[in-house]
């Protein structure tokens, strides 16, 4: 038993180091409405987590010819075993049928999932039906591993008809394997509509980004537990921005000696049509963020999410072998931090 306690505390330690100093970064996304293929998921890399690269020549990675043959808003999830990567998507076709009151309230009860051990060969994707039996759709749907609960929380928005389709909420349930789900619950009830929820943890803490839909606007709360009591964080910097969905955060560069933490929001302008635009922060906790600098994108990204790569996934994306000896490093200098 004492060995298996140190080897999980080894792993504890390690993937702790991995987090703290990534070699790269993994978007995964979708165009638009413009084609069927336009809206499947595409995949870019970068190594600062801001100049990205897009991977397959631009082309999509990975097709749904499942339930309403079109992917969006894709979100990837690491196990927290590290063994395995789960890739979760809306099930829906705008370009298919352009009807958005009908995706809404008639929309799929089901998000699309794709496993891989790699990052590189993935599963052939398959409809897991998540929503409660009334829900009119289940749009953007991303996970969290709650280590309190020892399991994944999967959140994503819905109308439903007990209310006429009144509003969107966030609704949420528990599993374990992406393949068997817990009976769907509400997640954030809020006065309005709110849409697009991602969540980070920094420390002890857990940030949660939201769009309101009555003011097309992202909101930031806080909370020391996933499902628990959420705060507001006085003097976001970015309430007052409109025309805006699809937040994702993540940690660009972590705090070094006598240097803060980098992390980055991206949020994807709909009202002009142009895509993320970035911002950065040195303290989730203070809500100020100020517009970024050096961003490029190869195209213009729409909902989708970020993962930081170790540097033999990083390696392996690109198609070249690992170069062992920058690994060793890599893993040295994540060790000391």
């Amino acid at each position: 038993m004492r060995l298996l306690r140190l080897l999980a505390l080894a792993a504890s330690l390690a993937a702790s180091a991995f987090a703290a100093a990534p070699a790269g970064f993994l978007f995964v996304t979708f165009k638009g409405e413009q084609s069927p293929l336009t809206e499947q998921i595409y995949f870019a890399l970068s190594q600062d987590g801001r100049e990205w690269t897009a991977l397959n020549q631009s082309e999509p990675v990975l097709v749904s010819k499942i339930g309403e043959k079109g992917v969006r808003d894709p979100y990837l999830v690491r196990a927290h075993d590290n063994k395995k990567f789960y890739l979760i998507a809306t099930d829906l076709s705008i370009h298919l049928n352009g009807d958005w009151r009908r995706a809404a309230q008639e929309g799929s009860r089901s998000i699309v999932v794709w496993e891989s051990t790699d990052l590189v060969k993935w599963s052939e994707p398959r409809l897991v039906r998540v929503a409660a039996d009334d829900a009119g759709c289940t749009w953007a749907p991303e996970a969290v591993y709650d280590e309190e609960n020892g399991d994944y929380l999967v959140f994503w928005a819905s109308t439903n008809k007990s209310d006429r389709y009144a509003k969107f909420r966030i609704w949420a349930a528990r599993t374990k394997d992406f393949k068997t789900f817990g009976a769907p619950f509400v997640y954030i009830e809020k006065p309005h509509a709110v849409i697009d929820t991602t969540i980070v943890r920094d420390g002890s803490a857990y940030y949660r980004f939201t769009k309101d839909e009555e003011r097309k606007s992202i909101f930031l709360e806080t909370s020391p537990r996933l499902v628990g009591d959420w705060k507001p964080v006085d003097g976001f910097s970015l309430a007052g921005l409109r025309g805006y969905e699809g937040p994702e955060c993540y940690l660009i560069e972590p705090a070094a000696k006598g240097r803060p933490p980098v992390w980055g929001l991206i949020l994807d302008h709909y009202a002009r049509g142009a895509g993320y635009k970035p911002f950065v922060t040195h303290d989730l906790a203070s809500g100020e963020f100020e517009p970024a600098q050096g961003f490029a994108f190869p195209y213009k990204f729409r909902h989708g999410s970020v993962m930081p790569l170790s540097a033999r996934e990083l390696a392996r994306l690109q198609g070249k072998p690992a170069d062992e000896r920058a690994v060793q490093q890599a893993t040295r200098r994540s060790a000391l931090r």
